[in-house]
């Protein structure tokens, strides 16, 4: 029997990596919990974070419902279930500015020299921002939900479909988190850095499927609206909470709008963490 001898380098190395990989995980909790302990001293912060998705829903709830109810009572769903996988995801799209915001706040304080200063993971800071972002927007969902409910709102799958839907909603506000780092790290303060964060979220959020149907669009703006990634996020988890009917009235299937939202969701995140990580790295 002969046995294979694995070169004492490669050993080294291979646990050289778990111990970088370590070392990145746990810089990562440290700041996401230096960042979590900032909304609780700030409570302000995270009240105001949950007013909007409440105004929202109930808004567009009685101003739209009335104008928009009978089009979609029409395929099977009222318009509230319609309407909340919407709020989800601009709600946490919303919400995603808070990263650029933040990130900006702090270079313009001058904390993140001193995080360069500190041995630890240059990724550490985006993914400790991020993270705690994404922990921000669970207890945002949580309570448009319980919202939601208190208006109508229904599940027309199952507990499990919905989670998924959630889930779905939570992994696209991660992707967006990374975007508007680099928003964030490309502002010179953290007025600009909100400036510069809305236009790219109004287009995206209201010309789409949140609100109402892309067949009530002009046909030179339906394209853009079927097809936009908040969209197809928006009908993948509109179709895991209200069930067929919702995938029937954006013309597809469950299966196909949940395979395709994931894979804007995940290309969003390959693309824009590397990019977000680079602009921090060559910002200072």
């Amino acid at each position: 029997m002969t046995i294979a001898m694995v070169p004492a380098s490669a050993v080294m190395q291979g646990a050289g990596a778990k111990h970088r990989i370590h070392w990145a995980v746990s810089d990562a909790l440290t700041i996401t919990k230096r960042n979590l302990i900032g909304y609780a001293r700030v409570p302000e912060a995270l009240f105001f974070s949950t007013v909007q998705p409440v105004m929202f829903v109930l808004l567009f709830r009685y101003v739209f419902g009335g104008a928009l109810g009978a089009f979609t009572a029409a395929h099977g769903l009222p318009y509230v279930d319609y309407l909340m996988p919407g709020i989800y995801v601009q709600t946490v799209a919303f919400g995603s500015v808070g990263t650029s915001i933040g990130l900006a706040e702090d270079l313009q304080k001058g904390l993140i020299e001193r995080f360069r200063a500190l041995p630890i993971a240059r990724s550490a800071v985006l993914a400790g921002r991020t993270t705690a972002d994404l922990a921000r927007n669970v207890v945002v969902v949580a309570i448009t939900t319980g919202i939601g409910y208190a208006v109508g709102f229904r599940i027309h799958t199952g507990v499990p479909e919905f989670l998924g839907g959630v889930g779905l909603v939570l992994l696209f506000a991660y992707a967006l988190s990374w975007g508007f780092a680099i928003v964030g790290l490309s502002a010179p303060n953290s007025e600009t850095a909100q400036v510069m964060s809305f236009p790219l979220l109004f287009p995206l959020t209201f010309a789409s499927s949140a609100l109402v149907p892309v067949q009530t669009m002009p046909g030179w703006l339906r394209g853009f609206a079927t097809h936009q990634p908040v969209s197809v996020v928006i009908n993948a988890a509109r179709a895991l909470m209200a069930g067929p009917k919702a995938a029937v009235l954006a013309h597809s299937s469950t299966s196909t709008l949940t395979w395709t939202a994931l894979a804007w969701c995940l290309g969003a995140l390959v693309v824009l963490a590397p990019v977000a990580v680079w602009r921090y790295r060559t910002k200072i």
